[in-house]
């Protein structure tokens, strides 16, 4: 973000091209209601976490609001982890989908010892 309170180029790119990805999962899965739901929470999750990356980074005194946006971004990335994880797992032999869920769930633990534990 530049110093005006605008994105920067590289982010509304970012957030082209996962408009453009999602629109198109979307397109081609319009046969799967759940597919569909899947794209959309997805892609509103990730927009949802882009808009609170960037009031965490517009908020630098407040330490209270600064504790409640990284409790958001830490909710809606561990919600994300555990979406896809859902999806990839029950691909995958059961030995690798155990592996996935355990990855997760490393994932979130470890997020919220960064995010929330003053080590």
């Amino acid at each position: 973000m530049d110093r005006q309170g605008c994105p920067s180029l590289l982010t509304k790119l970012g957030l082209g091209v996962l408009t453009c990805n999602s629109a198109l999962a979307v397109y081609h899965s319009h046969n799967d209601p759940g597919s569909v739901a899947f794209g959309a929470a997805s892609y509103g999750a990730m927009v949802l976490l882009f808009h609170l990356l960037r009031r965490l980074d517009n908020t630098s005194s407040d330490r209270e609001a600064r504790r409640k946006i990284l409790a958001a971004v830490w909710a809606l990335t561990t919600l994300l982890t555990a979406m896809f994880a859902s999806r990839v797992a029950p691909l995958m032999p059961q030995f690798v989908a155990v592996q996935i869920w355990l990855m997760a769930a490393t994932t979130a633990v470890g997020g919220f010892l960064a995010f929330f534990a003053n080590l």
